[in-house]
């Protein structure tokens, strides 16, 4: 792991689930730019000391010169985003598998060179849109792409959250400090932050892809230096229409991103904070609630119960979604190193084309923002 020592948040989450199945052993890691605070939170965590490094330069040289068997298979980058590419890439170059949140770099041609090496190396990359690994969300796919709901002419996706109301980068707060910091957050506040989450289940619950934006992007909080606000306009492949929302100062707002989607025969209802369930609303029949089960495989799709843990009635949440894009990039690594075909379920996880489209969609939101003309082609 580069990033993610004991006194960073989203660090402790991929840990937790990529521990969960029991898949993955955490051998080695780079965790703080402090040296102090590395080797304080690899000790806490139980890394050897030799596997304890305090620059992730020197801990990539260090495995790859490991023995087969004994370095580590990939690496886990939870930094901010000015600090994903140079770590991704270095990794590549040295024939590590990546792991990477998102976004997943901080502009769109460091996304475009992650490919190009991707595909020079045929290593493989996971990006964490987490949301995409909740069962539900799974369901809500299959649906679509078994026409259940005839073809696709609306997509509504919002995510409210209220805790940049004020202006907490400057109050002390560490995570609000760099996400606002255009030097290392990027050129978008709120769409690089939350709204490619939006855009990114957007696309992948109805299958069709963005074609033109028209945005708005608002800094409501005096002082901030990126956008805390933003409305997107949106055209799909398909000729559907949607809006997307993404607002970091609806105050008294956790995580509520809702998703819904319409198609000719009816529409889809998700909402993150009550995960475990999925209302399908048709056209000529009441609607019907669909709750997440391990054991509902004789009414849900193989990829929602393949990626459910418990029981009926067991809630299952952010960590499970990690996780479940831990399981399935690591099965489908497991598998390719062994020289097989991995099973068709695992493959369901982000890449890097959704990294991708999701630097594409913040330039082509801010351009569009800064624009007097309506409609912008959303360009890749």
């Amino acid at each position: 792991m580069i990033g993610g020592g004991k006194d960073a948040f989203i660090g402790a989450v991929h840990r937790h689930a990529a521990n969960l199945d029991g898949l993955v052993e955490f051998v080695c890691g780079a965790l703080s730019i402090n040296p102090d605070i590395a080797r304080d939170s690899g000790k806490s965590l139980f890394l050897p000391d030799n596997r304890i490094y305090t620059d992730y330069k020197e801990m990539i040289k260090a495995e790859a010169a490991l023995p087969e068997g004994e370095r580590m298979d990939f690496v886990t980058i939870v930094t901010p985003n000015f600090a994903h590419f140079e770590p991704a890439m270095m990794a590549l170059e040295h024939g590590f598998h990546v792991v990477i949140e998102k976004p997943i770099t901080f502009s769109l041609e460091e996304a475009k060179a992650l490919k190009a090496k991707l595909e020079e190396t045929g290593l493989q990359l996971a990006l964490t849109h987490v949301y995409s690994g909740y069962p539900m969300v799974k369901q809500a796919r299959a649906m679509v792409r078994e026409g259940k709901l005839g073809k696709i002419r609306k997509v509504y996706v919002e995510y409210p959250q209220g805790w940049l109301s004020r202006l907490s980068e400057r109050e002390g707060n560490p995570q609000a400090a760099w996400r606002t910091d255009p030097q290392k957050s990027g050129k978008s506040g709120s769409m690089g932050d939350i709204g490619t989450h939006a855009a990114h289940i957007a696309e992948y619950v109805s299958g069709l892809k963005i074609t033109h934006i028209c945005a708005n992007l608002t800094t409501h909080v005096e002082g901030r230096m990126l956008d805390d606000d933003g409305d997107v306009l949106l055209k799909f492949d398909n000729g559907a229409t949607g809006v997307l929302s993404a607002c970091q100062v609806a105050a008294g707002e956790e995580n509520a991103l809702k998703l819904r989607v319409y198609g000719e025969k009816g529409g889809l209802e998700w909402n993150q904070q009550e995960p475990n369930t999925l209302i399908a609303k048709w056209l000529d029949q009441p609607a019907q609630i669909y709750r997440a089960g391990a054991g509902y495989t004789d009414r849900l799709s193989p990829f929602a119960t393949s990626n459910c843990r418990t029981p009926g009635g067991h809630p299952e949440g952010f960590l499970e979604s990690f996780a479940n894009i831990y399981r399935n990039f690591t099965l489908t690594l497991a598998a390719r190193m062994e020289g097989k075909d991995p099973d068709p379920l695992n493959l369901d996880f982000p890449g890097i084309e959704d990294g991708v489209r999701g630097m594409a969609f913040i330039d082509n939101v801010v351009t569009s923002s800064q624009s007097d003309v309506k409609w912008i082609e959303h360009k890749i």
